[in-house]
């Protein structure tokens, strides 16, 4: 009797993807329990930061007036989303591509349902403060402007690297996303419409979502050369 073949073993980066994506699902999970259980350490270090960024927020009108238009313009959820229009129409054009578009369209676009999911899910409430300085709507966690730019970066990102995009261009394109991802989640807290675990756990579960995604890429084509792999 003659056992079955082994499966052939994983590539190395499509293991490290797999494991990443786990990881980070972990911590996402761990802290949407903490916050749906309200539990008490993490909503008093919530309510701490609130009200000390709160009081900035006053005491610095320009800097509050800077983020306003960051958050509202430069870092708003539906710029990116206009990015990845640019980004899909790019690829929808090689022709060679359709595959790679698919997968960006059809993974930012399961994001933001996944994020409306969770927002009606936990039904946390936002800030509230008798002099706002800034208003939002829709339940609080996650924050969906920290999780689309998370999603948003890490794609792009993602894609670059594939691309063989190095040296000052890849430093560039990396500290912009950076400074993009870190930045949304900062001005929604000092603007007083989030939460800091809010915004944690937008990253946490954008992240995740750009973890499973690779993870699926590398599984469809783990062999492709480069982003151009046909569908």
């Amino acid at each position: 009797m003659h056992n079955a073949p082994a499966a052939p073993p994983r590539p190395p980066d499509q293991r490290a993807a797999v494991r990443t994506a786990l990881a980070l699902a972990g911590c996402s999970l761990l802290l949407l329990t903490l916050v749906a259980l309200e539990w008490g350490p993490l909503i008093s270090l919530d309510d701490g930061i609130a009200r000390t960024t709160h009081r900035w927020a006053h005491q610095d009108p320009a800097l509050t007036r800077a983020c306003r238009v960051l958050t509202d313009w430069v870092w708003d959820p539906n710029t990116l989303r206009v990015l990845v229009g640019v980004v899909l129409v790019w690829l929808v054009w090689r022709r060679s591509a359709w595959w790679t578009a698919g997968w960006l369209l059809v993974t930012v676009a399961l994001a933001t349902a996944l994020q409306q999911v969770l927002k009606a899910a936990v039904g946390r409430a936002r800030p509230v403060w008798p002099d706002p300085v800034d208003s939002a709507h829709y339940a609080a966690f996650p924050s969906g402007h920290a999780m689309t730019a998370t999603v948003v970066c890490g794609l792009l990102l993602w894609l670059l690297r594939r691309h063989g995009v190095d040296g000052v261009l890849w430093r560039t394109a990396l500290g912009v996303a950076l400074v993009s991802v870190v930045g949304v989640g900062l001005t929604r807290v000092w603007l007083g419409v989030h939460w800091i675990t809010d915004v944690v756990g937008g990253w946490l579960f954008g992240a995740t979502v750009v973890a499973v995604a690779v993870a699926v890429f590398e599984h469809r084509s783990p062999a492709a050369p480069g982003v151009g792999r046909g569908a």
